[in-house]
């Protein structure tokens, strides 16, 4: 097998946009015809830049290779012009057609991907999903109502869920980690409260911040939360400031999780050396996909450490974590958007399972999905916005501090 053909397909997912503003999915094509698809999560450049990064290090560093030889150009990749440091926009790039190769390598093999990384570990997956407002629901309110989020968290229960996303805690900015508002403080407690009243035991309540706060307002605000025994306490403070998650964990009593926004392994035994993280949330399609993230979960195991794949993106790295998660024994949790989201599911055709509460392992060949070319080109992203984006204007400590819970609010 040689990689041939690259396609790249940037679509965007109809309101209410969760999963973010748009999905960028690389098709790879082998000269002997078998096709692959790979997602490459948010980078930090418009679209149209990406999808030339994207061709760059596919045409520099992949075309003409075997697709199997994946340490070789994932080293090649990481390597390139003298860096072997993180680099978020490329290693998306290359994450994205990593993914796209082992689903080629999958279908040539005609086994799942799993089956090809140690085999199935797990049966089933555990999934959680964040509290999203029903159809019609005006979602400012929901975001800042902790009795319409636990309606919301009821409803899932109900479902089959027992793990349930929130985020109450307020803005984040492009100035970096500041305190939290008082009224912040006291609408996360509200939110910790009410819900934990309306499920009770049925469900671990996952508290998620967007790396907002310094070290010492993370301690503030964490403690805060503490009565109500959170699963987790997500990014509380900078991703680019590894070490001080050692000294929030010290003084909060509930563990800390993060990942989202690290681009390598080495990272992520950062935090781990350091003795502050021990639940991982890589996103695949900016980790440097699979193997990558099998590599991470071996570094985990030697510290006691346990995997939560974090997804706020399209379906196909949704169903590279599910992959992942399959294989590991240090699984915790794979995100998913509600029972595996309305427009993702289209976008695969419905090809992976959730039930209860759990995802099940795809059972066809590579990724195990199918996906929908004419729905992904009939709604295509003509925008030049990037697929999150942060807020400038700083904390307000007067007025009351809304977060959208990640839906775009503008194309």
């Amino acid at each position: 097998m040689i990689l041939q053909d690259l396609e790249i397909f940037v679509v965007a997912p109809p309101a209410p946009g969760w999963g973010g503003r748009y999905w960028i999915f690389p098709k790879l094509t082998t000269r002997c015809g078998i096709t692959g698809y790979g997602e490459c999560y948010a980078s930090s450049v418009g679209p149209k830049a990406m999808q030339a990064v994207i061709e760059d290090v596919f045409t520099r560093h992949m075309q003409g290779e075997n697709p199997e030889n994946i340490e070789l150009m994932y080293r090649r990749v990481y390597s390139s012009g003298f860096t072997q440091r993180p680099d978020l926009t490329v290693m998306g790039a290359f994450s994205g057609l990593e993914i796209a190769c082992w689903d080629i390598i999958g279908k040539a093999r005609n086994r799942p991907v799993w089956a090809l990384n140690g085999g199935r570990m797990n049966d089933r997956l555990r999934a959680y999903t964040y509290l999203y407002p029903e159809p019609g629901q005006d979602p400012t309110e929901f975001w800042a109502s902790p009795d319409q989020q636990a309606e919301a968290a009821l409803r899932y229960v109900d479902q089959g869920f027992t793990a349930l996303k929130f985020d109450p805690a307020g803005p984040y900015t492009i100035r970096g980690g500041h305190q939290p508002a008082l009224s912040d403080i006291s609408r996360s407690v509200a939110f910790c409260k009410t819900i934990r009243e309306a499920v009770g035991d049925r469900a671990d309540l996952l508290f998620g911040t967007h790396g907002q706060f310094t070290t010492e307002g993370a301690i503030r605000l964490g403690r805060e939360l503490e009565p109500w025994n959170p699963l987790w306490y997500e990014e509380p403070i900078p991703p680019d400031n590894l070490l001080e998650f050692a000294e929030v964990a010290k003084q909060v009593r509930i563990p800390l999780a993060t990942g989202e926004r690290l681009t390598t392994k080495t990272e992520f035994a950062t935090l781990l050396r350091a003795g502050g993280v021990r639940i991982l949330q890589p996103a695949l399609g900016r980790l440097g996909g699979i193997s990558e993230g099998r590599k991470l979960a071996a570094i985990a195991e030697v510290y006691n450490a346990e995997i939560a794949p974090h997804l706020y993106a399209g379906p196909v790295e949704w169903a590279a974590n599910i992959h992942l998660g399959v294989t590991i024994p240090n699984l915790l949790l794979v995100e998913t958007i509600e029972t595996g989201g309305a427009f993702h599911q289209r976008l695969i055709k419905n090809t992976i399972r959730w039930e209860n509460g759990y995802i099940l392992p795809p059972e066809g060949p590579g990724l195990g999905i199918d996906f929908d070319e004419d729905l992904a080109r009939a709604h295509p992203y003509n925008g030049d916005k990037l697929h999150l984006q942060m807020q400038e204007a700083p904390c307000s400590y007067q007025a009351e501090n809304r977060f959208e819970g990640g839906a775009p609010s503008e194309v």
